[in-house]
């Protein structure tokens, strides 16, 4: 080994050191943005190390116009990745998460399409290159297109509701039968019409999959994409032999794939439950009652601004209607007004109330919500029973009642105990039900005021109401 390899792979140690540090990190608001920089910086040195070691080696007897190629990707994804980063909206972020898996897994399944047929020009094609290189398209042909229907479904260029049409379930399962027999094949036989064979099935089958799913599952399947991208990579490290390609894609994979379970134990669903689909349609308007007998109490701002104003302890407790309404600064305000006032605030943030793992988490982030006000599910639910107000600003599911009972379709779903709060306000357009298709039974409290009204409007007019209060 020269001594220049020994230096590249004492950097590639480092830099797979940054990727677990900055993990580590990320596991807390307060370091999050440290440890993203952290991981960043890790993977600008790997890339900058991986095109020295090409042009030092000359491993892949690389071209000019390879060069050419080269760079122009590099400047290309550069660019496209910053400006995508600062211009999309925090309230899109679900969907560019998506897209990113789809680059990811897409590019993963790209390197071994390519490595594959190199191999095959040069007819020392084994088994130890075709597993590896039969894999990776496998998982990133899937991420691929099953990222870009769960980026569209969120975007509502498709349907948020499950989409199904007759023979879809066969077309499905024989779609990934045919990949994994061309994942066999390839094995075998090597060749490129098994190469054709397991990326179409692939893809097909990351549709497919997709397509099923409903909105209110949308969080798993983002998670569970994001670890499919991981595995991809880490298959297309062993394909190029490619030991921070390994350790990347391993990290990722796993932490996803813990995300995923965590998630899904959050709806109280299984991940095979989740795949088959069909669970939400969206949230949806509609008429102001609560089944047939239940009855709701109207509020005002003035109502509801007094009741916060006299309050001691106020939870805030953000749905996607927050999100939706892009009203994170207006929540964010009204937080600072109460404790401004003195009034113990803090925000109650359950796992699936957004589009995707930590989307309120980033929301409140970015309308420079503090850290220790953020409370995870399971440290403020004891926190419910001394708050003298919960204000529910869009959430539907995760606040309903119904889920400690049996028969329904959110029973043992762990949901917020706003219930127990002394006074519950609710700001919502209408009461129209969640994405399990049920009436929200906390809006038939007696205890609850629903204010209708849009979730920026409606914090808006709070906050006016209790600067006047105040003065």
């Amino acid at each position: 080994m020269s001594a220049f390899e020994t230096v590249a792979r004492l950097l590639y140690l480092l830099a797979a050191v940054t990727f677990v540090l900055g993990l580590h990190m990320m596991r807390s608001p307060k370091t999050a943005r440290n440890g993203n920089l952290l991981s960043a910086a890790g993977m600008a040195v790997a890339i900058v190390l991986t095109v020295v070691w090409v042009a030092v080696s000359d491993v892949w007897h690389v071209t000019t116009w390879g060069w050419v190629a080269l760079f122009a990707g590099l400047v290309v994804g550069s660019l496209g990745g910053l400006w995508g980063a600062k211009g999309v909206q925090m309230t899109a972020m679900p969907q560019m998460v998506s897209l990113f898996n789809a680059v990811g897994g897409g590019a993963a399944a790209v390197v071994a399409v390519a490595e594959m047929l190199r191999v095959l020009d040069e007819a020392h094609a084994g088994a130890d290159v075709t597993v590896f290189v039969g894999l990776d398209i496998l998982i990133g042909a899937i991420t691929f297109s099953g990222s870009l229907i769960a980026a569209g479904k969120l975007q509502g260029w498709v349907s948020g509701a499950p989409i199904s049409f007759p023979g879809s379930r066969v077309l499905s399962a024989l779609s990934a039968l045919g990949g994994v027999a061309g994942v066999v094949w390839l094995v075998i036989e090597p060749g490129v019409w098994p190469l054709v064979l397991v990326t179409v099935g692939a893809l097909v089958f990351g549709v497919l999959m997709t397509l099923p799913i409903g909105g209110a599952d949308m969080p798993v399947v983002v998670s569970l994409l994001n670890a499919f991208t991981g595995l991809a990579v880490a298959m297309a490290g062993f394909v190029v032999n490619n030991e921070i390609l390994i350790i990347a894609g391993a990290l990722v994979g796993a932490s996803g794939s813990i995300l995923t379970k965590l998630m899904a134990d959050a709806m109280n669903r299984s991940i095979l439950a989740i795949m088959i689909g069909g669970f939400g349609t969206g949230d949806s308007a509609g008429p102001a009652v609560v089944g047939a007998a239940a009855e709701v109490r109207r509020a005002d701002i003035d109502d509801v601004a007094l009741q916060l104003a006299y309050a001691s302890k106020v939870i805030i407790v953000p749905g996607y209607g927050l999100a939706a309404a892009q009203a994170q600064r207006e929540a964010g305000e009204l937080g600072k007004a109460l404790a401004a006032q003195g009034i113990e605030v803090m925000y109650a943030i359950h796992p699936v109330a957004g589009r995707m793992p930590g989307h309120m988490n980033v929301l409140l982030a970015e309308a420079d919500v503090p850290y220790d006000q953020l409370k995870e599910m399971e440290d403020v639910n004891p926190e419910f029973e001394s708050a003298d107000v919960a204000l529910v600003v869009g959430a539907n599911d995760v606040t309903n009642p119904a889920a400690r009972r049996t028969g329904n379709p959110i029973s043992g779903m762990p949901i917020l105990d706003v219930d127990k709060a002394r006074q519950i306000v609710v700001i919502k357009r209408s009461l129209g039900h969640g994405y399990a298709g049920l009436d929200n039974e906390l809006y038939g409290n007696p205890k609850t005021g629903m204010l209708f009204a849009d979730a920026k409007k409606g914090l808006a007019g709070l906050i006016s109401a209790l600067k006047e209060y105040a003065a």
